[in-house]
């Protein structure tokens, strides 16, 4: 008890000194549970992004790079699935659902506010299989009307008999599609939706931009998927054939990383604050040579002289880990407020908020990697203090 005194009181003679080490552990173990609890949160969101949509087979076209890299410019060209591809794809797919798109972006004006909008434009006998309506009706062949998404509606205060003009074209809002969520199909919300005769009577005939696939046995996916793929892509890669599942892994294996790398940034942060810790140790002894030798000319022990000095690092490590800590947990309850709300009227199913046990966990994580960083910092300085000689510490000045 009496090293821990001697810790206690050393860590007060110096305030300034120990009290900038406590803050480089308070950034550190801040650092490692927000960023930690930010990107469960994020990965917890884009679980509920597909959630809806397990029974969904997307084919896209297959774009012309193979290579990987981002920067390659043949990312860039345009790809499309051509009207025979459609068939084949409904071919393969037998009886499932078979509904092919264009997406198009074009410039909304709404009264006195502008901007450019989705478009999705798929045949008129498929809206109503894909969306629930909120209000109105469904568009129908190559009448003028439109539907619109319901924040968008929301948004811009739409209802239908509202007029709207969508590349310069004044057209009327017939209904109003219910709220979807995001998923891996389509997101509607913030969308104007139009019928293919509608789109291609103003655009001219156009491939597809994707097509859906609505299994109706979810036993089936893998059989619908291989024979999509084996009738289209026998010979080169024309589309890709990706199933929800599959999507959602490939984000949970992107936000993952995504993860390691931010807890990275606080593991760095922390180790910053660690190499504080360790100057403070080492000039600690330094100053407290001749006080070292004292203490062992009355019989302590070298093990007694490392805990006393590793009891300084533990106590700021402690300190400075539980401020930290309770900052973290308050951070997460405001980041899981602040996230419900931002991104509610993306997530499809359940709340975009965080878990408290994922709180919890990063925040003890981070907590004990604070103290056993500030333990580890100040091993070596104790141990140099423990091996001192009792006669030269003492003629020390």
């Amino acid at each position: 008890m009496i090293f821990i005194n001697l810790a206690v009181r050393n860590l007060k003679r110096h305030k300034v000194r120990s009290f900038l080490a406590t803050v480089g552990i308070i950034i550190g173990v801040v650092a490692i549970a927000s960023l930690g609890i930010m990107g469960s949160s994020f990965s917890t969101l884009v679980g509920g992004m597909v959630s809806d949509v397990s029974d969904t087979v997307l084919v896209t076209p297959h774009r012309a790079a193979s290579s990987g890299d981002p920067f390659d410019p043949r990312n860039t060209l345009a790809a499309s699935i051509s009207t025979k591809n459609v068939g084949l794809i409904e071919r393969a797919a037998g009886e499932h659902r078979v509904v092919p798109m264009i997406l198009a972006s074009d410039r909304l004006q709404v009264r006195d506010t502008s901007g450019y909008a989705t478009i999705y434009a798929m045949p008129a006998a498929d809206i109503p299989f894909l969306l629930e309506w909120e209000a109105g009706l469904y568009p129908q062949g190559r009448s003028s009307g439109v539907m619109v998404g319901s924040l968008l509606a929301d948004e811009l205060n739409l209802h239908p008999g509202s007029r709207i003009e969508i590349g310069g074209e004044s057209v009327r809002v017939v209904g109003i599609a219910a709220e979807r969520g995001m998923g891996i199909d389509i997101n509607p919300d913030y969308a104007v939706i139009v019928t293919e005769d509608w789109y291609t009577e103003r655009h001219g005939d156009q491939d597809y931009s994707q097509v859906i696939v609505k299994v109706s046995d979810l036993s089936a996916i893998e059989d619908v998927k291989a024979s999509i793929d084996q009738q289209i892509n026998r010979r080169r890669e024309v589309v890709d054939v990706l199933d929800s599942r599959e999507i959602l892994e490939i984000y949970y294996e992107t936000l993952d990383a995504m993860n390691i790398f931010l807890l990275g940034i606080g593991g760095v942060s922390l180790l910053v604050a660690s190499v504080s810790i360790l100057n403070v140790m080492i000039i600690s002894v330094t100053e407290r040579t001749a006080e070292i030798g004292l203490v062992r000319s009355i019989g302590a022990r070298k093990r007694e002289i490392l805990r006393m000095f590793l009891y300084e690092s533990l106590i700021l490590g402690i300190l400075g880990s539980i401020i930290g800590g309770t900052i973290s947990a308050v951070v997460a309850y405001y980041a899981s407020a602040s996230i419900s709300v931002l991104f509610a009227d993306f997530a499809v199913s359940g709340e975009a908020g965080i878990p408290v046990s994922v709180v919890i966990g990063y925040v003890a994580f981070a907590m004990a990697f604070g103290i056993g960083t500030s333990v580890i910092a100040g091993f070596y300085p104790s141990w140099k203090a423990a091996q001192l000689n009792p006669i030269e510490a003492l003629r020390y000045e």
